[in-house]
């Protein structure tokens, strides 16, 4: 079994699409490790706010099936593909982590590079896997969280699903 860690995102229709993706997860595999939903603006182009997290999964799939699985219940969502790279989207599912795999695996770069750049990957994974290594660089992830220094904004919010709440606001 490999561990995975999967991030999500939305931006249209965000608890609706959020909560299909943690459905059709939770149906594929045994257990889930969800981390706290965060909104955040938009990188790279002028767009509303998304909702972002990561999620954990332990599987025997291997990434292309893995990447094949993620891509239909994109396009089950209504992901379009015939729009430009930076736009809105209704669901967003990328492997971030397949293990302590390094390089193009199935046609997936591994692992993503999202994740030292975009703080609403690195900060979800920082939380529920804040002592593991990343495979290039060698540091863990909460580590990696500590000394985050781009100008990304992002905050927590209240998510429920299947009548738990997964995540919760910050106090202000």
């Amino acid at each position: 079994m490999a561990r995975v860690y999967v991030s999500i995102g939305s931006n249209i229709d965000r608890e609706r699409y959020i909560t299909a993706a943690l459905d059709a997860l939770d149906g594929w595999f045994d257990e889930l490790i969800i981390s706290s939903v965060y909104e955040s603006e938009s990188v790279g182009f002028d767009g509303s706010p998304f909702y972002n997290l990561v999620v954990g999964i332990d599987t025997g799939l291997s990434v292309a099936d893995l990447s094949a699985r993620f891509k239909q219940l994109e396009a089950d969502n209504g992901r379009r593909r015939d729009v430009p790279k930076f736009s809105p989207r209704t669901l967003d599912l990328d492997i971030l982590t397949y293990d302590n795999e390094v390089g193009r695996v199935d046609g997936v770069e591994l692992p993503r590079g999202e994740i030292l750049k975009n703080a609403f990957v690195l900060r979800p994974l920082a939380e529920i896997a804040p002592a593991d290594i990343h495979p290039v660089c060698g540091e863990r992830y909460d580590a990696l969280w500590r000394t985050y220094d781009r100008d990304q904004k992002l905050w927590p919010v209240d998510f429920t699903w299947r009548g738990r709440l997964i995540s919760r606001a910050a106090a202000r």
